[in-house]
């Protein structure tokens, strides 16, 4: 299923909804070390943002989403999140990680949202082609051979995406932390359409 979400009226625009299609990324050549044109990549994003603020003004926004929206996603590259939901600054908090999966580092992030800045609804997003559908528990053991310290962390890896989304819609419906849980809704974000499909909480 494809969703469609509206752009935020803002005062003097009208409400409107498209649909995105999206390509993916970056083509600047690196070497192994991760160097780019005689510097790191480090370098190439601090010399982004020197030309970033130059020409920024402050916007004047308050600190509270406008849309009243936490979007917890997988921290892919390839999903450009605030284009694929047809978002601007100012909109939504954002929460990622590996799988977009809900932690308790998420719950905190989500109730810090809701009880002190606002927000109300909950957008749970994974993808097709997930990393933690191809690694397992087992990484948590390699790690721990190699540093001599076992992760405190799971890996929360997954082999159904479906079953993972409404495993995290249930946590963040079931936290006590949470003050709004009747619109937390789950979705498969398609890394080859960039579409959105919704999954059945039951």
């Amino acid at each position: 299923m494809a969703v469609f979400f509206p752009s935020h009226n803002r005062p003097g625009t009208a409400v409107t909804s498209t649909v995105m299609n999206m390509t993916t990324s970056a083509s600047v050549p690196t070497t192994s070390e991760g160097a780019i044109n005689g510097g790191t990549v480090t370098d190439r994003l601090v010399g982004a943002n020197e030309r970033y603020a130059a020409a920024f003004t402050d916007p004047g926004m308050d600190a509270r989403p406008v849309l009243r929206v936490a979007v917890v996603a997988c921290m892919d590259a390839r999903i450009d999140l605030h284009a694929a939901l047809g978002l601007q600054l100012g909109d939504c908090h954002t929460i990622r990680n590996a799988g977009g999966v809900v932690t308790d580092d998420v719950i905190r992030s989500l109730t810090i949202s809701q009880r002190k800045l606002g927000t109300r609804s909950v957008v749970l997003i994974h993808h097709t082609g997930c990393g933690l559908e191809a690694i397992t528990e087992d990484f948590r053991t390699e790690l721990e051979m190699e540093v001599g310290q076992r992760p405190a962390w799971a890996v929360e890896a997954f082999r159904d995406v479906d079953q993972d989304v409404r495993q995290s819609m249930q946590r963040v419906r079931t936290s006590p932390f949470m003050l709004h849980t009747d619109d937390v809704r789950g979705f498969v974000f398609d890394v080859k359409t960039g579409l959105l499909r919704e999954v059945d909480p039951a």
